[in-house]
């Protein structure tokens, strides 16, 4: 598909893979709803107005939202909104493929790579929750490669890994230097 998808997506310092403090997420909206409006004419499928406000919802915070985080604020604007609503929502968006499910969380985050066949890879910050979608192909060779030695075909080879982000890597280090120096 149509590579150029991306190019509304904010790419000013702090709006990498872990958003800064501060970091305005009105960009990355903007972007990803850019990117779900031209894959949805290019594939001609229907952007609904509630499947654009789900879209915008789980690109909010770039946090894994779980279905029923995304109900509770879809009624703040929805307030007869019912879970099948939500997730049939979420089925058309996973099927374009603008946005995942991390399986591990029962959650779902947007694609930074909407419209490309990939198998991505996630970081998630276990102090914050936000998570950082990676495409990184040598990754998934390995795996495919590693896979075959042992003989087992991959179906799914998503890769979701824990850990801190840059955030609370520096909160963690301010908080121990204060405490060293107070």
């Amino acid at each position: 598909m149509n590579r150029a998808l991306n190019s509304k997506r904010c790419k000013k310092p702090g709006c990498g893979a872990f958003p800064s403090r501060g970091h305005n997420h009105g960009a990355c909206i903007a972007g990803a709803i850019n990117d779900a409006e031209n894959l949805c004419i290019q594939t001609g499928a229907r952007l609904t107005p509630l499947r654009r406000t789900v879209l915008k919802l789980i690109w909010q915070g770039h946090k894994p939202l779980g279905a029923y985080d995304i109900l509770q604020d879809l009624r703040k604007i929805r307030p007869s909104a019912e879970p099948p609503t939500v997730y049939r929502a979420l089925e058309f968006l996973l099927g374009l493929g603008l946005i995942h499910r991390i399986e591990r969380l029962n959650a779902y985050v947007g694609c930074s790579h909407p419209g490309e066949t990939h198998e991505g890879q996630f970081l998630i910050c276990r102090s914050c929750g936000r998570a950082a979608e990676l495409h990184d192909t040598s990754i998934n060779k390995a795996l495919a490669n590693e896979a075959a030695v042992v003989g087992f075909a991959l179906e799914s080879p998503m890769v979701e890994v824990e850990g801190l982000c840059p955030n609370c890597i520096s909160k963690k280090t301010d908080n121990k230097n204060r405490r060293s120096n107070g």
